[in-house]
């Protein structure tokens, strides 16, 4: 079992920065595929990163050269660092783990609470 607590969203004018973390609990954090995804009203769950237990990374075509996946195994924490945000980015943020760098959110096990965040123009 692995539970996970997001944090560091918030607001952020257009053009700025944010990075996310997800603090990960249990043993065998470093064997899972740790994804970002993100949601907003009536829509459905967005696959945005994925980052597997190799490193090897993947991205929507929406964020990729502004997103950047990492994860410090050390410290069990997956982090999502966005630049150059854009209103479109605003959304609420999920972090999820599972066994596969897929995009698919029904493939991943585990997921946090979300943490929101809102980019103005």
């Amino acid at each position: 079992q692995v539970q996970l607590v997001e944090s560091g969203g918030g607001l952020v004018q257009a053009g700025g920065s944010l990075r996310l973390s997800c603090d990960a609990s249990g043993r065998t954090f470093s064997s899972y595929v740790m994804g970002w995804f993100r949601q907003t009203p009536g829509k459905e769950r967005e696959f945005v990163a994925a980052i597997s237990w190799t490193t090897m990374t993947r991205y929507a075509d929406s964020v990729k050269g502004r997103f950047t996946i990492s994860r410090d195994n050390a410290k069990n924490t997956v982090y999502l660092q966005m630049n150059s945000l854009k209103p479109e980015d605003t959304a609420v943020y999920y972090c999820a783990a599972g066994h596969q760098t897929v995009v698919t959110a029904g493939q991943y096990a585990y997921w946090g609470q979300g943490t929101q965040v809102t980019v103005s123009s």
